[in-house]
């Protein structure tokens, strides 16, 4: 058995053929000399190439101890070594298990929002329908660049999902994209990310539209409380798109009516009332979520204001509970399950070989309307 294991390694180490997912020429090639080897781990981790092999790809029972396999997993760490997931299957057959990466995963809890379990949902039905399994890999390092490269380079998966990506990462997935690992961002900057395939609606489209509504109602003293840090993506295009409305009609935005939550309804009750604090007063909040829009809410309620006749609100997601507010919250609609499953459907043809357009926009998310912003008319505004 230990021969033919050994026979099955020695067959990784010699494929040297990688993926590029960008756009129509998915389908080239990188030339071996560009890449990391495994050589190279295996001199400066003072091991065996075998050796190398074995702790990347998984395989157990062949008396390595816990200080080597870290000592090997720390030198592809930093050599940027990325195990080719052609040469995983030649070992030891696929893993037939992706991940799903967070990297906002300090603000993980159970009761923090109902769109990354529907998100999940989506993602793992397309997945098991194909025999594969999905690991949930939230980032808890907020400020290490690439704090979830130790699971690529485990080889304990033949591919990446990554939920709303961080800026200070963005360097990393380009990497593991250009070297052919499969990869999957989902809520990226879609004009930039040219070099992997990236999927997704047009948050910022989607956010200045949000905002114009409320102009329409003849608000100009507007705020926006971000779901999340500025440190993602997402939040950033959500944030532009609020300014470019705002400034589009010739309209200042207020520094001070600029707040950023962590996700969880009590993080938009706290921005909330701090900015009800302030001596002067806006007419109107876009939220970045509807989890967030909640906690505001709540706040306005406890300081004797209401919504919408003082202060109207608009959210972003229209998760289950926003049709049952008190009063039902407008918001922007998406469709999590959806993107799920569109996320894994990209991604399982990436692994499979299969050629993918780099770029991928499922288009604009309409707003729904109901009475949280004081407005009567149908119900939902759909995209020009």
């Amino acid at each position: 058995m230990r021969a033919s294991i050994l026979k099955r390694v020695s067959i990784a180490q010699d494929s040297f053929s990688f993926r590029i997912c960008s756009g129509p020429n998915s389908n080239r090639e990188q030339s071996p000399v560009s890449r990391i080897t495994s050589i190279q781990v295996a001199q400066l981790a003072g091991v065996s190439r075998t050796t190398v092999s074995f702790v990347l790809n998984g395989i157990t029972g062949m008396g390595i101890s816990e200080e080597t396999r870290n000592r090997v997993l720390a030198a592809a760490r930093k050599l940027g070594y990325v195990p080719n997931a052609m040469a995983r299957s030649l070992a030891s057959g696929s893993t037939k298990t992706i991940a799903l990466l967070m990297p906002y995963g300090d603000h993980i809890h159970v009761d923090v929002d109902a769109y990354l379990p529907r998100f999940l949902a989506g993602l793992s039905a397309a997945c098991h329908a194909t025999g594969y399994k999905v690991i949930l890999e939230p980032v808890k390092e907020s400020h290490r660049p690439g704090a979830f490269l130790d699971l690529v380079n485990s080889g304990r998966i033949d591919g990446l999902v990554v939920l709303n990506p961080r800026k200070l990462d963005d360097g990393h997935f380009h990497e593991l994209a250009h070297k052919g690992f499969p990869l999957v961002v989902f809520g990226s900057n879609l004009t930039e990310t040219k070099s992997m395939c990236a999927i997704g609606i047009d948050n910022r489209s989607a956010a200045q539209r949000a905002t114009e509504h409320l102009l329409h109602l003849g608000h100009e003293r507007i705020a926006h409380i971000g779901f999340a840090s500025d440190d993602y993506q997402v939040v950033r295009d959500r944030l532009d798109g609020f300014r470019l409305a705002m400034e589009t009609r010739g309209l200042d935005v207020r520094p001070e009516w600029i707040a950023f939550a962590d996700y969880s309804a009590q993080s938009g009750y706290e921005a909330m009332r701090k900015m009800l604090a302030q001596p002067s007063r806006m007419t109107a909040l876009f939220a970045g979520n509807d989890t967030v829009a909640f906690g505001a809410m709540a706040a306005i309620r406890d300081v004797g204001l209401r919504v919408p006749d003082d202060l109207a609100v608009v959210g972003y997601d229209d998760i289950p509970l926003a049709a049952f507010a008190t009063p039902p919250l407008t918001t922007v609609r998406t469709e999590p399950f959806k993107e799920g499953n569109d996320a894994a459907a990209t991604l399982l043809g990436l692994i499979a070989g299969n050629p993918v357009d780099g770029l991928h926009s499922r288009g604009l998310a309409p707003l729904i309307v109901r009475q949280s912003c004081g407005a009567s008319g149908p119900n939902i505004e759909k995209p020009n």
